[in-house]
């Protein structure tokens, strides 16, 4: 079964940043879309950013101007570089990825990874 498996949270002061990493454990398993969502207390989980398979990236409108996302297919492996964090970043991050399982596609979720902004 495939897992994703993500590192670099943790709790950072606002105005600073976090690298977050998320490494399929198939390098070549074919897979469409890669990306981050993000669920803080109380509130329902949102997209944070995605990038398909040829480099197309949506952002969820909270952070467009201060996260980056890139991916590097050939380890199957998506990063997201947050800058300017604030406080209302704090959520548990999870990743997510779109593989093909034989004939079908389907959704795989990481476990997910706090991160915590605050003085």
């Amino acid at each position: 079964q495939v897992q994703l498996v993500e590192s670099g949270g943790g709790w950072v002061q606002p105005g600073g940043s976090l690298r977050l990493s998320c490494a399929a454990s198939e390098t070549t398993r074919t897979t469409y879309d890669m990306g981050w969502y993000r669920q803080a207390p109380g509130k329902q989980r949102e997209l944070v950013a995605i990038v398909n398979s040829e480099g197309r990236i949506n952002f969820g409108d909270s952070v467009k101007d201060r996260f980056t996302i890139s991916r590097d297919n050939a380890k199957n492996t998506v990063y997201l570089q947050m800058n300017s964090l604030k406080p209302e970043d704090t959520a548990v991050y999870y990743c997510k990825a779109v593989m093909l399982f034989g004939g079908t596609i389907a959704d795989v979720w990481g476990q997910g990874t706090q991160v915590t902004v605050s003085s």
